[in-house]
């Protein structure tokens, strides 16, 4: 187990809000990209630097490249002029605050995929019930984010099972007449499945009142403890400095 994961649930979410705050207080344009760099490490640690990337990529490309495109060459405050074609003039302004949101837009879904790819939703809910949260409202949390890993999963085992009694997509055209077999018992396998959690989760008394013994005790330190109060002042000064104006 590398050091990221062996750190606590709330100490990684700690750090990954904090990453966010500071990026979309701090209003200098080198600023989020070296943030972003400062992730990287952690990808790296918890073994998930070639998919953070590649979701990075794909997820944020097409968004980097659009706001450079228009910021860079419609920023309506812009000043000094790199170059002018008719309607489009090419800004210093433009092209900063273009960096500075493209970083911000980079930090959020790379902080967030970090997240995502190194903490189990059961893990985190889990940590934050330990903390005073509403077993209920951990529940609705942990399974929407768990929501879209367990349908693609049911649909692979039901396209699966389909194939094996015969069905062909093996063309465009036959996968999509192949959808409807899919979808019916895609749909009638989640209400089961639904319903048998209903059915485990008032067995072990869910919505009972009292306090919860976890069963798996999630690792925690003193540091940690620390690590998070200092990160939390961190976002509190950088939320505070940007309303007062300090650092523009």
């Amino acid at each position: 187990m590398n050091a990221w994961d062996r750190l606590n649930p709330l100490t990684r979410l700690a750090v990954v809000l904090t990453t966010i705050v500071v990026a979309f207080c701090v209003p200098v344009p080198w600023w989020p990209p070296l943030l972003l760099v400062v992730l990287l490490p952690a990808a790296v640690l918890a073994g998930v630097a070639h998919r953070f990337l590649r979701l990075l990529l794909v997820l944020v490309g097409p968004v980097v490249v659009l706001v450079f495109l228009l910021q860079g060459m419609f920023y309506p405050d812009g000043v000094t002029v790199l170059f002018a074609h008719g309607p489009v003039s090419v800004t210093v302004e433009g092209l900063e605050f273009a960096a500075l949101t493209a970083g911000r837009v980079l930090v959020l879904v790379g902080a967030t995929l970090l997240l995502v790819l190194t903490t189990h939703p059961g893990a985190l809910m889990g940590a934050l019930v330990e903390r005073g949260l509403s077993a209920k409202t951990s529940y609705v949390v942990s399974a929407t984010l768990q929501i879209v890993p367990a349908f693609r999963a049911r649909a692979q085992s039901v396209l699966r099972s389909q194939q094996a009694r015969g069905l062909d997509t093996t063309t465009l055209r036959k996968r999509a007449r192949a959808v409807l077999p899919l979808t019916g018992p895609l749909l009638l396998g989640a209400l089961a499945e639904l319903d048998e959690r209903a059915v485990a989760m008032e067995a072990r008394a869910f919505g009972a009142p009292c306090r919860r013994t976890s069963l798996v005790a999630v690792a925690d330190s003193a540091a940690q403890r620390a690590a998070r109060i200092s990160l939390g002042l961190v976002a509190v000064a950088a939320l505070a400095a940007n309303v007062l104006g300090v650092l523009r």
